[in-house]
């Protein structure tokens, strides 16, 4: 018997698929985090704007809170009863919060003079020289 045949017996075959999941995302983590501990932070920083390095420092915090989750549930501790839990709905509100701004920034904003450019032209104003030259409007044909 392989190790493979071995360790299959260990575990119910129906979630062999959320474990293969499961590794995989914490080898996607893996490959994360060594890239971004490459780059020293003062380094990353400065190279971000305020809004990006409110981002970045939201983005970390919430997962390493969320990677705390985890590890609460692997130790059989239900994290919905631990503090962890309105820690994350804090830096969600937070989230939320940047998230107007990022919208707010991108939403379009109105240029006044190039409207009231719009609406000078669209109002027809009547002059002297309009009023002599333009003929009445005839009437329709009359049903018989």
């Amino acid at each position: 018997m392989s190790e493979d045949d071995n360790n299959m017996e260990e575990y119910p075959t129906e979630i062999h698929d959320y474990l293969a999941a499961f590794e995989k995302s914490l080898g996607s983590v893996d490959e994360m985090l060594k890239t971004m501990m490459s780059v020293s932070r003062s380094e990353l920083l400065q190279k971000l704007d305020p809004l990006e390095q409110a981002k970045l420092d939201l983005v970390s915090v919430y997962t390493l809170n969320s990677m705390f989750w985890v590890y609460l549930a692997t130790q059989g501790i239900n994290p919905k009863e631990h503090p962890v839990k309105q820690e994350l709905e804090r830096i969600r509100t937070y989230m939320n919060k940047v998230k107007e701004i990022t919208d707010k920034k991108k939403a379009s904003k109105l240029d006044k003079g190039a409207a009231s450019r719009f609406v000078k032209n669209a109002l027809w104003e009547p002059n002297a020289e309009n009023e002599h030259n333009s003929k009445t409007p005839t009437k329709g044909k009359k049903r018989q």
